[in-house]
C-alpha cells in the first residue's frame, strides 16, 4: 500500500476544514491530518511549540495554508517557513478564496509550491482537495525529515 504523510491544515474556516477533512478522509488520502485555525498556531506546530511541542519531530508531508489567517496571516507564515532551513524544504499549497493577483505573486515571490482558488460550488472543492491530497500526500516525494507511516 501507498506510504502517506500527515498533512498540516490551516484552516480559520469550519466549515472548509470539515469539507477538506471530509474528502482527504473519503479517499484515505492520509495517515494523520493536523488543523490549526490561525497562523501563529501553525508556527507553535512547526516550531514544536506549546500545544504542540511534544509532537514528532518529522515535518508535514505537506502544508495546506490559508491566507486571510487570524494572528499571522499565510503569507508571514510562508515567509517563515522558507526562511528557516529546518522548514524550508516543507512543500506549501496555498488554499485560498483569493484572486488577488498581488497575493498570488506574493506567494510564488515566498517559494510557494501552488497556488489554489478554493472552488465555491460543493462537489468542486471536494475533487480539488482530492486532487491535491492525491498528488501531495501520495504522488509526490516529500523531502528527508517529511513523517511518513505505511497506510
Amino acid at each position: 500500500m501507498n506510504t502517506l504523510g500527515r498533512i498540516l491544515l490551516v484552516e480559520d474556516d469550519p466549515l472548509d476544514v470539515e469539507l477538506t477533512l471530509t474528502a482527504l478522509g473519503e479517499y484515505n488520502l492520509a495517515n494523520e491530518v493536523v488543523v490549526v485555525n490561525d497562523g501563529a498556531a501553525a508556527l507553535d506546530f512547526l516550531y514544536r511549540r506549546g500545544a504542540h511541542a511534544a509532537r514528532a519531530t518529522e515535518n508535514p508531508a505537506v502544508l495546506l495554508l490559508d491566507l486571510k489567517l487570524p494572528k499571522v496571516n499565510g503569507l508571514e507564515v510562508l515567509q517563515r517557513i522558507r526562511s528557516d532551513p529546518q522548514l524550508r524544504l516543507i512543500p506549501v499549497v496555498i488554499l485560498t478564496s483569493s484572486h488577488e493577483e498581488r497575493d498570488m505573486v506574493a506567494s510564488y515571490e515566498l517559494g510557494v509550491n501552488a497556488y489554489v482558488v478554493k472552488p465555491v460550488e460543493f462537489h468542486a472543492f471536494v475533487n480539488a482537495i482530492k486532487e491535491l491530497g492525491v498528488f501531495w500526500a501520495v504522488v509526490n516525494e516529500p523531502p528527508p525529515g517529511s513523517l511518513q507511516k505505511s497506510g
